[in-house]
């Protein structure tokens, strides 16, 4: 059963303006009833403005896949920090590199070549 726009504000506690800017902006897919109204499916909804208290027993629910799931984003995030501490370092090593490079110009051009040879 679909909700109205103002059974959705009060499932997601959220004001109905912000419900129909979501709408207008295509984040919430929603449908016109016979009167004019918004009818809003609670998937939907929820996909966007999850279930507050319903939606953490599920969540905080350990299982297996969740575990490995875990452990495989600590690993992950664990090769992002090392390649981000890489990528620091190197880039103090180019800076120092073209500031070397940058010094050796070639030798300054007079303004009157024909003159003072």
């Amino acid at each position: 059963m679909a909700y109205t726009l103002t059974e959705a504000s009060r499932a997601t506690r959220k004001d109905k303006t912000t419900l129909l800017r979501a709408i207008r902006a295509g984040r919430v897919s929603a449908v016109r009833d016979h009167r004019g109204g918004w009818l809003i499916e609670p998937a939907e909804l929820h996909r966007v403005y999850p279930l507050g208290d319903a939606g953490a027993v599920v969540r905080d629910a350990p299982c297996a896949h969740c575990e490995g799931l875990r452990a495989r984003l600590d690993d992950a995030q664990a090769t992002i920090a090392d390649l981000r501490r890489r990528l620091d370092s190197e880039t103090e090593e180019r800076r120092r590199l073209t500031a070397v490079l940058a010094d050796q110009r070639p030798a300054s051009r007079r303004w009157w070549p024909w003159r003072g040879r």
